[in-house]
């Protein structure tokens, strides 16, 4: 059997816990089980990393952020081989470009386009354990290293999973699994044992980041077998996804919020025509693509909502040139979601809705999709708003 591990940042944050998941990997390898594993950047490692390169830089070159940022995983990976080798437990490490992760061009928030680990197929063969650095790939056409933007270690676990036909991807991660809320700015918020792809993937479009969305969606196309659980505790249930609805009616599932959100106003008369110029405008500058927030524009007004990976959100911000056919009218936006098990019904809506009235909480746009209802909102009354929709969650 062969599985492949994903472990984040967190779990990898010192010496210690480095030297803690190499154990944990070792006993698994022991046990008779095959081990792929994924690893992001030691805690904040990333965000040192951006930080400096803004101490050296106004507007650091994207290509040259993404040289840096992938220091961050190969640093994680040479570490964890290390321990895992000292424990006589043969291990190798690879780069997202050695292990064969092929991405578009972009910088900052590539997106993986092939896999061709060749190299990991041959290391398991040989019966080694295999530690990946996450979050990073090449492009076969600019041969230049990229990064797949914030969570995106999850994705790489995922692509290697599917290429390597594993029984399964394990995310481990600081928390028990797939919460109800961010567990950091709402602590009572409860583990969700199942559910199935297209819940997390609702969860993880508005802002969720227990996974990057990527990561959920390349999972259920490709049928790759996801749990979610801590890195720490062999013992926790953690979360299983899988495409069964395990829910028999429509109930409040959790809250998820995208801490910044911009606002533009556009010339152009079509959302989608003004979708791909703006695009096109990012990809001329190799500025990954942001997540919208809306598929058509609000009331007429020719205006659109987006959100994203904060180097991607920074990279937008330090745009000086828009032309005449775009400009940033707020940047001091969130927004809030309620995911549902179902469509939530009209009285659920109603009731989502009355209590950010009677809490003086107006929203800057409101949009409902299948199983979301979605606020966007003044960055001051995101903590509140969260909190009053966690409310009417009771799984």
């Amino acid at each position: 059997m062969l599985i492949v591990q994903k472990y984040g940042g967190a779990t990898l944050a010192n010496p210690e816990k480095i030297k803690q998941v190499a154990q944990r990997i070792a006993d698994l390898k022991k046990s008779g089980t095959q081990v792929v594993a994924v690893v992001s950047a030691m805690g904040q490692t990333t965000n040192e990393l951006i930080k400096l390169a803004h101490q050296v830089s106004n507007n650091p070159s994207l290509r040259e952020l993404d040289m840096l940022l992938s220091v961050g995983e190969r640093t994680s990976m040479a570490l964890v081989t290390m321990a895992l080798n000292d424990l006589n437990c043969p291990a190798i490490s690879f780069t997202g470009s050695q292990a064969g992760i092929l991405t578009d061009d972009s910088h900052i928030n590539a997106n993986i386009i092939d896999v061709k680990g060749f190299r990991v197929i041959e290391a398991v063969q040989d019966n080694k354990v295999v530690i990946l650095a996450g979050f990073q790939g090449v492009s076969p056409n600019t041969k230049e290293i990229t990064t797949l933007g914030r969570g995106g270690s999850d994705t790489t676990a995922v692509a290697m999973a599917a290429f390597l036909k594993a029984e399964r991807c394990e995310i481990l991660k600081d928390v028990e699994g797939v919460m109800t809320a961010d567990p950091k700015v709402i602590p009572s918020a409860k583990l969700i044992k199942n559910m199935n792809y297209d819940h997390l993937l609702e969860m993880t479009l508005w802002g969720a980041k227990v996974l990057h969305y990527k990561s959920v969606e390349m999972a259920k196309n490709k049928k790759v077998q996801l749990y979610v659980g801590p890195a720490r505790n062999h013992t926790s249930d953690g979360t299983l996804i899988s495409d069964q609805n395990i829910f028999q009616k429509p109930q409040a599932l959790s809250v998820n919020s995208y801490s910044q959100v911009f606002k533009f106003k556009t010339n152009i008369s079509d959302f989608n025509q003004a979708q791909k110029k703006f695009l096109t405008h990012l990809k001329s500058l190799q500025i990954g693509e942001p997540y919208f927030l809306s598929q058509s524009f609000e009331n007429s007004m020719n205006e659109f909502y987006i959100s994203g990976p904060d180097e991607i959100l920074s990279a937008i911000l330090n745009i000086s040139d828009w032309g005449q056919n775009f400009q940033i009218v707020r940047s001091d936006l969130c927004s809030v979601s309620l995911t549902w098990t179902q469509p939530p019904e009209s009285s659920q809506q109603s009731a989502a809705q009355n209590i950010l009235t009677e809490n003086h909480i107006t929203s800057e746009c409101f949009k409902k999709t299948n199983l979301n209802l979605n606020w966007i909102l003044e960055k001051n009354h995101r903590t509140q708003a969260m909190v009053l929709m966690h409310q009417f969650i009771q799984i």
